[in-house]
């Protein structure tokens, strides 16, 4: 059974001319034949894409491919109807953008082109895995992104279920490995400062300086704006990050807070304000200048033009194809305050707001903001900025 999306179409009603969705339907003797579904008037959803999005919040693209007697449906049937059903109205916990490009990538790019074509239930739990490891050996994909895959296939069927499309989850039986054979450059705070004097641009060192004393997420860091940092009360407010374009939510609850804002890194970031040309309340702390400032500066570009030459100029391994960027610098902060500083792993914990100490370390104390921003002033030391320009 296809899924179908359906088309739209204005008619005239008493009430006025009104949107209906087209779509087909099965009679009791077998024949398919058309079935109208109104949406709404036309003069509340003037063009087609505000009736396209009033349909989905209404769930339609859901009701018109259920089907309340028992069928074999195909996977590529139960693929799209996750995309819906989970992403949709009806959704009990929002995606974000992000989160939502990359399962519709997985579900299109590997999912439904391995196995659409079945029948969902008959799908057997041994070629998953067999496919599975197939993408390792021979298609190099890591781990890590398998498992991944592994999740996304399992909800589909989860969602499946819960729409009675399908009675079981063949992936329950299926086994991946998590483990990740990745292992992030570290840099030391010398390498740091050393790569802050090769970036001749105030732009480019002072958000260097940034995402190396907060820790802050590329996509965070791109998203501040100057009415984000709180200059009077030490800290930085984080409440969004830059992706596909545009402002989207925090990677996590955790991620939505504060980092500390150390009178060191204060005075730098007010300086690169008196430099910048956007220096409003609602401008990007670090803009996109061929832009005009209308969005912030590419975080790829500026690490394959700047950041990584700097890196490699200034004796930091960097091997060809070998990730490198300023979620490096994010490590890096971790790695020196814990192993170095010595700072209890939940002040380090409250820094890179992680949701669970575990992921920072399997240990556990009181997170602190005097602490907070006095570890990123220890950090500020070692890097060898220049303390005098605190008053």
């Amino acid at each position: 059974m296809a899924y179908q999306r359906g088309s739209l179409k204005k008619v005239r009603r008493k009430e006025g001319e009104t949107w209906v969705l087209r779509y087909r339907v099965t009679n009791p003797d077998g024949r398919r034949v058309e079935n109208v579904t109104p949406i709404g008037l036309v003069r509340q959803f003037p063009k087609d894409k505000d009736a396209w999005r009033e349909a989905d919040r209404l769930g339609l693209g859901i009701r018109i491919n259920d089907t309340p007697t028992p069928c074999r449906a195909s996977f590529h049937f139960l693929a799209e109807h996750y995309l819906k059903a989970d992403f949709g109205a009806d959704s009990v916990r929002p995606k974000s953008e992000n989160t939502i490009s990359h399962v519709e990538h997985i579900v299109r790019a590997y999912l439904v082109p391995r196995f659409g074509n079945e029948i969902a239930e008959d799908i057997k739990p041994l070629d998953i895995q067999r496919w599975f490891k197939s993408l390792s050996e021979k298609d190099g994909l890591a781990w890590t992104t398998i498992a991944k895959m592994r999740g996304v296939m399992s909800r589909v069927y989860k969602v499946g279920i819960l729409h009675e499309h399908v009675q079981k989850n063949p992936v329950l039986h299926v086994e991946t490995r998590s483990k990740t054979d990745y292992k992030a450059i570290v840099i030391t705070p010398a390498q740091t400062l050393a790569i802050l004097k090769a970036l001749p641009s105030s732009l480019h060192s002072t958000l260097v300086l940034t995402c190396a004393a907060t820790a802050l997420r590329a996509s965070e860091i791109l998203a501040l704006r100057w009415r984000d940092v709180l200059w009077n009360e030490g800290r930085i407010r984080i409440s969004k990050r830059w992706a596909q374009g545009k402002d989207g939510a925090t990677k996590t609850e955790a991620s939505d807070g504060y980092v500390p804002l150390h009178l060191v890194l204060a005075a730098h970031l007010r300086m690169w304000r008196e430099q910048s040309p956007y220096p409003k309340d609602g401008d990007f702390v670090f803009p996109s200048l061929k832009a005009r400032g209308i969005v912030p500066l590419s975080a790829s570009i500026f690490v394959a033009d700047h950041l990584r030459p700097a890196a490699k100029k200034n004796g930091v391994d960097i091997e060809d194809g070998q990730r490198f960027g300023l979620h490096n610098l994010r490590h890096s902060l971790s790695n020196w305050l814990v192993n170095k500083a010595k700072v209890e792993p939940k002040t380090v914990q409250g820094i890179l707001r992680h949701t669970k100490i575990q992921t920072t370390l399997d240990l556990y104390t009181q997170d602190d903001g005097d602490e907070t921003r006095a570890a990123q002033g220890e950090y500020l030391a070692a890097l060898g900025v220049a303390t005098q320009m605190v008053q």
